[in-house]
């Protein structure tokens, strides 16, 4: 008998592809596969001993991979693999990716590729899916996967007296929560004590750094709240240059922990130690053991985000009411995606807001579920706007707060964003999880190239980095262009900049859009300055960048 093996290995950054495997991975098991589902960094076996691996992956930026996958992109694409290490293995690869870009599912292309110089053999085409499609990726994915078990069950048929799983059959969860007597000892707070730090900082290891301050740039009269906010990394290990980006683990507000565990009817003081269903599945790794409920929702679950088609799928399962479950199955289903993108996507709607709309479903929604049916909360990317030459030991960023209206009454708010503004350093110790992550901008080595930066708005984060370490060096070609709405409102970093212009450091060039009758962009004083502009491009070589 073949063992009938599967490995479902994804790269994902927003969540999007591991969602996939994970779908990928359920079905699997509806058809009595051994399954494992695994972010391609964190897979450490050897491919050469894999029969049948699915990929799934994302491509992010200008056709890079995504951070879970990128030292196994690093390997694969060495030049010492034998040309046939990989002959005894069959695959398929689905990228997810978006057609308004120039690089259009480039990991996937490549990967495939890949697979199949080192003797792969791949069981279906590349399959690409497009989030510009009005149905998104799933548009590309649903035939698909009724192609892949076609041929999958062709090459490993089912065991002899067993069938597919029935759709209706709801699959055991991933863990199972086994709740502790009240008056078991507690360990001493959370995981966010300042401990000693255990290398440098990392997603699974980050620094709780403390908030110096928090201070609004724009006018009090200005439509939009935009800070500067300061954090102490001093004996972090920290370490970065202009250009890099801090990575934010934010966490939800009280008042929407304490609405979702009523809603579930849940105790936020309770505490757990989770258990994996199946061995051999790791437990989350920002999630200490023995946690509290309140500890899981406030940091873990992403209560905030626009819930996905694979939560209405689980949540169906255990609705005890007819119309609830008819409504879910709806959307869960293949011809519901445009009714469900109406419901959720396009309003924004977020995963509290639709358990709210389901009351009879979300209360009898068992504990154990709540790891599979909502995703984590993911990490906030945010340019460094300030350098170690000028503030050592301290990390600063420049944020605009998110918050906009769609057709809901409520408006929608950023989670990282509302979290952060609402922090007050001067009302105690403020402490905030966070890592440095390489950013993809680098600015010339040589002291003598001259930089143009255009940063409108927000977008001049990462060159006040630049330009604070390039003047600490004693570098004076900087050349920046900003916009922003009016001088008077959210003129960002004003005084800095005018200093700088008075000293020789810096070239600046203003757009104020709304301060005259016509509107001027930063593009009208590029061309305004093209002289100067072809001037350093032509004769001295200057780097342009640009950040929005």
């Amino acid at each position: 008998m073949v063992e009938r093996k599967l490995l479902v290995l994804f790269g994902s950054q927003t969540g999007t592809a591991q969602d996939t495997a994970e779908r990928i991975g359920r079905e699997a098991k509806r058809r009595h596969f051994q399954c494992r589902v695994e972010a391609l960094d964190s897979y450490e076996a050897n491919l050469i001993n894999e029969p049948l691996v699915v990929f799934v992956c994302a491509t992010t930026g200008q056709g890079d991979p995504p951070d879970n996958m990128k030292m196994f992109w690093r390997f694969l694409f060495r030049k010492n693999l034998p040309p046939g290490s990989l002959c005894q293995l069959d695959y398929v690869v689905l990228g997810l990716g978006d057609s308004s870009y120039p690089k259009f599912n480039f990991i996937a292309k490549k990967l495939h590729k890949r697979v199949l110089q080192l003797g792969g053999n791949p069981l279906l085409p590349v399959a690409l899916g497009d989030d510009q499609h009005d149905l998104g990726p799933d548009a590309v994915i649903d035939p698909w996967l009724l192609a892949l078990w076609d041929k999958i069950l062709a090459l490993y048929p089912l065991p002899p007296g067993l069938e597919i799983i029935n759709p209706d059959v709801c699959l055991p969860p991933k863990y199972t929560l086994h709740y502790l007597a009240e008056d078991s000892p507690h360990p001493d707070g959370g995981p966010l004590q300042p401990t000693a730090p255990r290398g440098v900082p990392s997603e699974v290891h980050p620094f709780a750094a403390r908030m110096v301050s928090n201070q609004r740039v724009t006018a009090e009269s200005h439509f939009q709240d935009v800070r500067l906010i300061e954090f102490d990394v001093l004996g972090s290990g920290i370490t970065f240059s202009a250009g890099d980006v801090v990575m934010i683990q934010p966490q939800n507000c009280p008042e929407d922990v304490q609405q979702f565990c009523q809603l579930l009817r849940l105790d936020p003081d309770r505490r757990f130690v989770l258990k994996p269903t199946e061995p051999g599945t790791s437990l989350p790794a920002l999630l200490p053991q023995p946690c509290t409920i309140r500890y899981l929702v406030t940091h873990y679950l992403d209560i905030s985000c626009v819930p996905r088609r694979s939560f209405f799928e689980l949540l169906s399962y255990f609705s005890t009411n007819e119309l609830e479950r008819e409504k879910l199955q709806e959307f869960s289903s293949a011809q519901g995606q445009e009714e469900l993108y109406n419901y959720c996507n396009r309003p924004r709607r977020t995963t509290l807001e639709a358990l709210w709309d389901f009351p009879h479903t979300t209360c009898a929604v068992p504990p154990d579920y709540l790891l599979d049916l909502i995703p984590r909360i993911r990490p906030r990317a945010f340019s460094i706007a300030s350098s170690m030459l000028a503030h050592p030991d301290r990390i600063q960023i420049l944020m605009a707060v998110v918050r906009y209206k769609t057709r809901l009454s409520k408006p929608r708010r950023g989670l990282c964003s509302t979290w952060l503004a609402s922090l007050n350093p001067e009302q105690g110790d403020v402490r905030v999880p966070l890592w440095v992550k390489k950013g993809g901008m680098k600015f010339p080595a040589d002291p003598d190239t001259p930089v143009i930066m255009i940063g409108p708005g927000t977008g001049v984060a990462p060159f006040r980095a630049a330009i604070q370490e390039r003047v600490a060096q004693g570098r004076r070609g900087n050349c920046l262009f900003f916009g922003c709405r009016q001088k008077s409102k959210d003129f960002y970093c004003q005084v800095e900049w005018e200093e700088l212009v008075t000293k020789g450091f810096l070239t600046l060039f203003t757009a104020f859009s709304r301060d005259q009758e016509e509107k001027v962009y930063v593009q009208h004083c590029i061309r305004e300055n093209r002289r100067l502009v072809w001037e350093l491009l032509s004769s001295r070589s200057a780097h342009i960048y640009l950040a929005g």
